[in-house]
């Protein structure tokens, strides 16, 4: 940057120069502003929307509703991101940021709801009630009951899961807080949910959804799920990387063979050719695909297996180990085969903006190879049901029953790490250091910053409310609970491919006329573009 610059009035044909020094106070000034706007939007989050520390996903402006994944309590408290420990590891992360105690001080005020809820197992179900558990089995009955397409609410088992990452996200957040300054408050918990993860893991290397194992809820004459070997929504990789951070962070020994052993199922559980992906769920008695919500059918899953390449290269950076790349060729190759018809793809009538890659089926039959679309008819969650057929017109919208897989990007990011000396690939990997290695120092995933940082960060300066919070349009919201009297099967097809049913179905929705509110995610959007701002200066 030169030490001064030019600005020419053209009105008066003046030239005036601004010296390094006013150049320096309009940053400060800046950056002064910035933190301000933190503290406060903090403030208004801490001490009036979250209820003892704990967080849902999205309230109205004057907290009389909030919704997590569904309409909640105003006692009740989110695991699932971005609940409670995501705000949790943005309040580190801003601590980490700007050095200022107020942050700690609050990340341990959101640490003390999470050990409230913590469940007797050592890990949290994706939702606990300050009010107690008959409450949240009261909500179970209502709300969670008729929410159509949200099955895992439709019963209420009381134990813990390791389903959208709840239970990982927490664990992680207490591990920070831990290691952050060798607390012992925290090391209990911490500890209460390792022996939860090493305790659940079956033999093979897997852990089921949900833990201890139950079996009481069979839905639609299958059985239940939640004791399956589970890797859909990232279970075994979410896992295993909190067991990894806490080798890395407190040298634990106790936890490298689990580790290794669910790095190892990922190439187990792949299917042989020609269908050589993987499915979400697998019977633990013989590793065979399984079913899990009535539209998640056993299936090898496009989207896992795209993720389940990814993994294999990470865990060949862990490693330096080449029995993780070789089945990534014949994965790929199997994507390539499924790949949609330009007809197929019109069938599906929706729009698809432009995306890189081939479009292909999400579900497929893993015997046969036929695709697996998922429809539905009725109403509500007492007259409707979902089922599977060839036909990929009118599919449900609420999981999409086709995916774009970009095979050119799989393939370059393979021979890119394939050709690389194992001595460059393994180069800072926490199982392979002789020394502990540090944790990250923001843990928080947004969008990074686009265009210009100082304008965008500006603009959020100028749009937190005096009350300390940015009003924005709610993605989500639902009909209020009411009681769904007995109806008839029915075959309606008005809600086919729509995310909420009738009047009666509680699960949440996009609303065709804003609804504005407070967003737990946009607070820690934008509190993360602030930390960008403030690390780009320094």
């Amino acid at each position: 940057m030169k030490n001064f610059f030019f600005k020419v009035a053209a009105s008066a044909l003046t030239v005036t120069f601004f010296s390094p020094f006013y150049m320096n106070a309009q940053s400060q000034r800046m950056e002064n502003q910035v933190l301000q706007t933190m503290k406060s939007a903090t403030r208004f989050m801490i001490e009036t929307a979250s209820y003892n520390g704990g967080f849902v996903w999205s309230y109205l402006p004057d907290l009389s509703r909030s919704w997590g994944e569904l309409e909640a309590k105003r006692t009740m408290v989110w695991i699932q991101p971005p609940g409670t420990p995501t705000v949790g590891h943005l309040l580190l992360d801003a601590y980490h940021a700007t050095g200022d105690e107020y942050y700690y001080e609050s990340a341990k005020k959101v640490a003390n709801a999470l050990i409230w809820g913590q469940l007797p197992c050592g890990g949290w179900n994706y939702v606990f009630d300050f009010a107690g558990e008959n409450s949240l089995k009261q909500w179970y009955a209502t709300v969670g009951k008729n929410a159509w397409r949200l099955e895992e609410f439709q019963h209420y088992y009381g134990n813990a899961t390791f389903d959208d990452s709840g239970t990982m996200q927490a664990a992680k957040f207490l591990l920070r807080m831990y290691v952050e300054k060798n607390d012992p408050v925290f090391r209990y918990p911490l500890e209460k949910v390792i022996r939860l993860v090493l305790e659940s893991q079956y033999p093979v290397g897997g852990w089921p959804q949900r833990y201890p194992l139950m079996y009481d809820h069979p839905f639609q004459g299958k059985k239940d799920y939640t004791s399956f070997i589970t890797m859909n929504d990232d279970v075994i990789s979410e896992n295993t990387e909190f067991l990894i951070q806490c080798y890395q962070a407190m040298g634990l020994q106790n936890v490298k063979e689990p580790i290794m052993r669910a790095m190892n199922l990922l190439i187990i559980l792949q299917q042989g050719a020609p269908y050589a992906g993987w499915a979400d769920q697998y019977t633990v008695e013989d590793l065979q695909p399984a079913h899990a919500r009535s539209y998640e059918p056993r299936s090898i899953n496009a989207g896992t297996t795209v993720r389940a390449i990814h993994l294999l290269m990470e865990y060949y950076h862990l490693t330096g180990e080449s029995k993780f790349l070789a089945g990534i060729p014949a994965a790929i190759g199997y994507l390539e085969s499924t790949a949609l018809s330009e007809a197929e793809i019109q069938k599906f009538g929706r729009p698809l903006y432009g995306r890189k890659g081939i479009f292909v089926p999400r579900f497929v039959d893993p015997d046969t190879g036929v695709p697996l679309y998922v429809h539905r008819v009725g109403s509500n969650v007492v007259n409707g049901h979902y089922y599977t057929d060839q036909d990929m017109c009118n599919t449900i919208g609420h999981y999409s029953s086709g995916a774009f897989v970009d095979v050119d990007e799989l393939r370059k990011a393979y021979n890119t790490i394939k050709e690389t000396p194992v001595s460059e690939v393994i180069k800072g990997s926490p199982l392979l250091s002789v020394e502990k290695v540090s944790l990250p120092k923001y843990y928080t995933r947004t969008r990074q910053m686009e265009g210009d940082e100082k304008t965008d960060v500006a603009k959020l300066i100028k749009t937190l409310t005096k009350e300390g919070y940015w009003l924005t349009p709610l993605k989500d919201i639902s009909n209020p609970y009411k009681e769904c009297p007995f109806m008839a099967p029915s075959k309606e097809t008005k809600y086919a491919s729509t995310f909420v049913g009738d009047e009666y179905d509680t699960s949440c929705y996009s609303s065709e006329t804003s609804v504005m509110g407070i967003s737990t995610a946009i607070y820690i959007a934008n509190m993360m573009k602030c930390i960008h701002f403030l690390d780009a200066k320094n």
